[in-house]
């Protein structure tokens, strides 16, 4: 009973997982519609996506491997540049003032506006993909850091000043981690659009042989249906992890914060 109670809602996900591909195998061979392919016709072909690849000979993992590489290098550079520019602005209104401008006439930008320019810039390289991820994942982590900043309690400043800290102790040893759960926040929310960067990149941009989104965009126009729904599988897959893996990150390193404990 204590083992039920505890997986609870594990066991109720996995119910609602198996209900769903059970429907979309019902639905896809009553509908016999071409471009609905039947649950298992999508798993025979991840199947051999993976282990034999596509028409190319390219492994679906090596495939998602390229995609997260440049998910990587974009993420990393924002999340550097996002972290130092928010602190500041979050400790100096002076400083944030200045940026506001330019930041919210940027920010309604929609980053796969920029994949044309990204292109003409950086032609078929990753710093054209690193470019348009690092505008997507930049803002939910530049404005939670900044928020995460405000929040922090003045009495854990005046206690660091009380103790003769420092600016840079003050930032780094009292501020940082207060904000850390925020910036966490941002992060996740970040990456999750970042990913979702990549693949439309990958679609609508220059193509490069190789990524989710060009593999997808490649199975479209031969007409190979159960394979695109298969790249797309892996795609949700992947996403689904990444959102896991915070959402343990923060229950894991935050257990002081009501919401994230229960």
């Amino acid at each position: 009973m204590n083992w039920l109670k505890k997986h609870k809602n594990r066991l109720v996900q996995v119910f609602a997982a198996v209900v769903f591909l059970f429907l979309w195998e019902l639905v896809a061979s009553v509908l016999n519609l071409p471009y609905i392919p039947s649950f298992s016709e999508t798993a025979r072909a991840f199947y051999q996506l993976v282990v034999y690849g596509d028409v190319q000979g390219q492994s679906l993992l090596l495939h998602a491997f390229i995609s997260l590489y440049r998910v990587f290098v974009g993420f990393s550079i924002a999340l550097l540049v996002a972290l130092a520019v928010g602190l500041i602005s979050g400790v100096s209104e002076a400083f944030y003032n200045l940026l506001k401008p330019l930041v919210e006439v940027i920010r309604p930008i929609p980053p796969l506006a920029w994949v044309p320019f990204a292109s003409i810039a950086f032609g078929i390289t990753i710093g054209g993909y690193a470019f348009v991820i690092f505008l997507g994942a930049f803002f939910p982590i530049f404005l939670n850091t900044i928020t995460g900043v405000k929040r922090t309690s003045p009495v854990l400043v005046d206690v660091a000043k009380t103790f003769k800290a420092d600016k840079k102790d003050t930032m780094f040893k009292v501020i940082l981690p207060s904000a850390l759960p925020e910036i966490i926040t941002g992060m996740r929310i970040g990456l999750g659009i970042a990913w979702m960067c990549i693949i439309a990149a990958e679609m609508i941009g220059v193509p490069s042989g190789l990524g989710l989104g060009f593999f997808i965009y490649s199975m479209y126009l031969l007409g190979r249906v159960p394979e695109m729904f298969a790249g797309m599988i892996m795609i949700g897959l992947i996403g689904y992890a990444i959102n896991e893996g915070f959402a343990l990150a923060e229950k894991r390193f935050f257990k002081w914060r009501v919401e994230i404990s229960k």
